[in-house]
């Protein structure tokens, strides 16, 4: 009879066990599911179109085409994961004549905006270098805000040999 209880013990134990697992699973698939649908649904800041951004950033202003902008690309991207961007303005940089701002857009990616920074005259010089990605030949845009609420831009196409991302 002890060893009829016993085997009943570690049979419920057993099942116990295989519920518990179960259960474990499927907490930590269900909400995998469920952010996988929000994913979908949300859209961020950056889901503009390249006309969108240029405007969002603007204020509807527009921004006027300026050789003082120099925006160095590369003609051929070899990776589109990794491609080089510098720009600088030619700015006093002074307390009544700086850049505040310089954005890097990709005209054709999903996520438009690349880079957002903002400057101030304590920056000195209005120049900025980074890496972006790109998810396929495109232009790449720099537009600048001035202290005086002005805009400029420029653009540069950008052949891309090999993908980097949407």
């Amino acid at each position: 009879m002890l060893f009829q209880q016993n085997k009943d013990i570690q049979m419920q134990r057993r099942d116990f066990f295989k519920q518990l697992g179960a259960v474990a699973t499927i907490a930590a698939i269900s909400p995998a599911i469920s952010f996988a649908d929000e994913a979908k649904k949300l859209t961020g800041p950056n889901d503009l179109s390249y006309k969108a951004a240029v405007d969002a950033i603007t204020g509807n202003k527009g921004a006027v085409e300026s050789s003082k902008v120099s925006l160095k690309v590369p003609e051929i991207a070899e990776n589109g994961a990794v491609v080089p961007v510098t720009v600088e303005v030619d700015s006093p940089m002074t307390d009544s004549d700086y850049v505040k701002s310089i954005h890097i857009l990709a005209t054709k990616n999903a996520n438009t905006r690349c880079i957002d920074v903002h400057l101030t005259p304590a920056n000195g010089k209005a120049m900025f270098a980074t890496r972006i990605k790109l998810g396929g030949t495109q232009d790449v845009a720099a537009v600048v805000g001035l202290s005086d609420g002005t805009f400029l831009i420029t653009t540069q196409n950008v052949k891309v040999t090999i993908g980097g991302c949407g």
